[in-house]
């Protein structure tokens, strides 16, 4: 085989590879109101299945994220294999609340590891595409995850288990083929002490990231409330029994945001910034219509627009910060940000579960909407005055 030709084939291994593990990460949101009719849980328990996958995910990225640069990317990307396999196991056998968590949890750190030793490889592979294919994947896997599994749910027999087998056959195959990989890295010490997170925001980037934070927070927390909630939602909202409209919802959303990633890849950080928030405020404003009126078609195109600012708000806040840190800082700043992106993934979400049975579906809807749509314009304000003094600054000089 040719050089041209093993690294093409392990750029697209490695790719497939991503995209499974995300494709499998949301593959149980349009199941969720099958489980809780089977299991005859809560929201708040619906959340708390859903937030124990993101902290999971968060522990494996701050603890065992950097061991492939110790172990090989290889050995890494096997295990991950293994742990997911498992999960999709668990899910096969669930049949109990405890089961669907620790599928959930063991699926969030397999996640976590393989997120990172992927990402890691496919820039070993490829330095111009692979950071692209890093941004994009995710978005992807997560859409065909949800839609796949709604079709499946729709049309195929074994709803609640036909989507796991098909994912664990796939992943079975992808163990077998990882070790006719060439390996990048070489083995070096320091296994154990890279287990030790590392956190730090450095001085020159902390404006920024505080600019920044309330649209990823906003956006982070959006893309939890959508899978987790979102099929619940549209249920009580409009009343469709459809399995395709909660994993259509979903895909809509991740779809729009990878699009919009890639078509905004080459823009500059602070209008990406700027966008994500309009696009985010107009977007969740256009949810919260599309609720009260029970209207489907808005619902699909609401979920655009904020998809789009979903997009477009990660990328902005990612790329107004990182690069204002220094090559040994890079680490550290790019934990601190996933922490904070995660915990907005899953904290939000567990408390509009939680708040469910208090104040219902609708009204938790409509607080949390407004939260956000006010985190959005907070940091478009704060964008608009940073470029309002800068520009004042440089007329007065």
């Amino acid at each position: 085989m040719s050089n041209l030709t093993s690294h093409r084939s392990s750029l697209v291994f490695l790719a497939i590879t991503l995209l499974t593990f995300l494709a499998a990460s949301s593959a149980p949101t349009p199941l969720y109101h099958l489980y809780q009719e089977g299991l005859h849980f809560s929201a708040g328990m619906l959340t708390l299945i859903f937030g124990v996958y993101a902290l999971s995910l968060l522990v494996a990225l701050l603890t065992v994220g950097s061991l492939s640069d110790h172990l090989g990317r290889k050995p890494v990307i096997f295990t991950a294999l293994l742990l997911e396999m498992l999960a999709m196991l668990l899910f096969i056998h669930e049949d109990s609340v405890a089961w669907l968590i620790a599928a959930r949890t063991l699926q969030g750190f397999a996640t976590g590891m393989a997120t990172a030793v992927l990402g890691a490889a496919l820039l070993d592979t490829d330095r111009q595409h692979g950071p692209l294919i890093n941004s994009v994947a995710p978005l992807l896997g997560m859409a065909c995850g949800a839609m796949g599994c709604s079709l499946l749910v729709e049309f195929a027999p074994f709803p609640t288990t036909l989507i796991y087998w098909t994912l664990l056959s796939l992943m079975v195959l992808q163990a077998v083929y990882v070790w006719r990989l060439p390996e990048t890295v070489s083995r070096i010490p320091g296994a154990l002490a890279s287990l030790w997170p590392t956190l730090h925001v450095p001085l020159q980037a902390r404006r920024a990231l505080w600019i920044a934070l309330p649209v990823d927070i906003a956006v982070w927390a959006m893309g939890g409330f959508y899978l987790s909630l979102a099929p619940s939602l549209v249920r009580a909202a409009t009343g469709s029994t459809s399995n395709l409209i909660g994993g259509g919802l979903v895909a809509v959303l991740t779809l729009s945001g990878a699009l919009m990633i890639f078509s905004l890849r080459n823009r500059p950080a602070d209008k990406t910034l700027r966008l994500g928030a309009v696009l985010l405020a107009v977007g969740v404003a256009l949810i919260l219509s599309a609720v009260h009126a029970a209207s489907l078609p808005l619902f699909f195109l609401a979920t655009l627009i904020a998809g789009s600012g979903f997009g477009a708000g990660f990328l902005g806040a990612l790329r107004s910060v990182v690069p204002l840190a220094l090559p040994h800082e890079r680490a550290g700043l790019m934990s601190a940000f996933y922490v904070l992106s995660y915990l907005a993934f899953c904290v939000p979400s567990l408390l509009a579960g939680n708040l469910t049975r208090t104040f219902g579906l609708i009204a938790t809807t409509d607080a949390y909407g407004v939260s956000l749509i006010v985190l959005a314009l907070s940091a478009l304000a704060a964008l608009l005055l940073q470029d309002y003094t800068r520009t004042k600054a440089t007329s007065s000089s």
